[in-house]
């Protein structure tokens, strides 16, 4: 093997007393590479792309997994453009365009318009997407999804949020108060990016993860270390992740996640190009086109259709849309959210207060039933009867009663913590 420490265990004995330390390091990470959240595991995300990783396997110096989560805590980049392509498969059911569809309209619902971050991105949950980036700083930042002969670009400067779609030629404007000046302004429902990717996988590790060096690899170019994250527990659906981190800069450059069904990524997400230098300032420019429809958001005011790119400071008798729900009211209605088990097998229990999945044998739903369990798997145990809906990492458990149990865990791992809360 490689010389490097891959025997070592985040949270077993034996590590270096600093190891805490650079645990604690890790929660207060350094800022993101792209304050912008782009195009969440949500959040998260078809098959591995091997065009991400150069062929080669450089040599480099012996590193520890601690050292190297510290690397990638310090890690303090600025300034940097490149492209990243972005691979999800949960292995959803085809509907035949109704999951796009879905999306499409929930971004219509939010606010009216299809530019609006806030439900954009989640489009990118599914398939492969070519994303380019630019960041200069904590308040200049461009994500820009190349879909075909159309572009969705967000561009945060200073105190402003654009979101611009070529496709419909609709705009989105929002702003944040300078009292926020230097945080992530954008949704960050989908973090997409290596670095916030590798973010949220860090933020699980504990003495229920495996973290070990895996090698090197070259990523864009760039030689880089492999950091391997793998649950120690049974019944998680996660089988591993692997973070490749430039041996540089501590930036994360690649990430992949594999379930433990096997077969394709669930998520892979990696440069294809990246240069740590500082963008052109025009990069984070942007001016409403002639014609454009732009919709303000709740930090703005006024809303209208502009023939002339000066009509951007509206009308005083403009309205905003509403606003769409905010996540803390999605919460609302939810009896005893609750969670059960820890780390990698946590699961989310909580109760709908309704009844449960229609019965097929109700002349009100047996349509609708027919349907729902065509999409999933029915159980029997001590809490019943009901119904398994599967993706290749997050399943989740409707009991006939209307109790839901949700993780990235098994079948068997969501019926036995069902039996066990009756």
């Amino acid at each position: 093997m490689a010389p490097y420490e891959s025997d070592r265990t985040a949270g077993a004995e034996g590590l270096p007393d600093e190891a805490d330390d650079v645990r604690a390091g890790r929660r207060k990470a350094a800022r993101y590479v792209v304050p912008v959240a782009v195009v969440g595991v949500a959040a998260a995300t078809i098959g591995l792309v091997p065009a991400l990783a150069d062929s080669g396997d450089p040599s480099l110096p012996k590193i520890t997994a601690e050292q190297l989560i510290e690397k990638i805590a310090k890690s303090d980049v600025q300034q940097l453009s490149g492209t990243v392509k972005v691979s999800t498969d949960l292995g959803l059911p085809s509907l035949g365009g109704l999951e796009s569809g879905m999306l499409s309209g929930v971004t219509k619902g939010s606010g009216g318009s299809s530019a609006d971050p806030q439900s954009k991105l989640m489009e990118l949950a599914s398939g492969t997407h070519t994303v380019r980036v630019a960041a200069d700083g904590p308040d200049k930042a461009k994500v820009s999804v190349l879909e075909n002969a159309a572009e969705y670009s967000i561009i945060h400067n200073g105190n402003d949020v654009w979101a611009y779609d070529s496709k419909s030629n609709e705009v989105y404007h929002s702003t944040a108060p300078a009292a926020e000046k230097g945080q992530e302004k954008a949704p960050k429902d989908v973090p997409t990016t290596p670095k916030q990717l590798a973010d949220e996988a860090l933020k699980s590790v504990d003495d229920t993860t495996s973290v070990t060096v895996d090698g090197t690899a070259q990523v864009a170019g760039r030689d880089a270390y492999k950091l391997l994250i793998k649950p120690k527990q049974s019944g998680s659906t996660v089988g591993a992740i692997t973070v490749a981190v430039d041996a540089k800069t501590g930036v994360p450059l690649k990430f992949t996640l594999v379930p433990t069904s096997g077969g394709a990524a669930v998520v892979d997400a990696g440069f294809t190009q990246v240069a740590f230098t500082k963008p052109a300032a025009s990069t984070f420019d942007f001016t409403p086109p002639k014609g454009a429809k732009v919709t303000e958001g709740k930090d703005s005011k006024g809303s209208k259709d502009l023939k002339d790119s000066k009509d951007l400071k509206g009308s005083k008798d403009s309205k905003a849309p509403e606003s769409a729900p905010s996540r803390g009211d999605l919460g609302k209605g939810l009896d005893g959210l609750k969670t059960v088990g820890k780390g990698w097998s946590t699961i989310a229990e909580f109760d709908t207060g309704g009844q449960g999945m229609p019965s097929g044998s109700s002349s009100q739903g047996g349509n609708v039933s027919g349907f729902l369990n065509s999409l999933g798997d029915h159980v029997k145990g001590k809490f019943g009867s009901g119904t398994v809906f599967s993706t290749r990492l997050v399943n989740a458990l409707i009991t006939d009663d209307g109790k839901v149990y949700a993780g990235a865990v098994t079948k068997d791992a969501l019926v036995k913590a069902a039996n066990a809360a009756h």
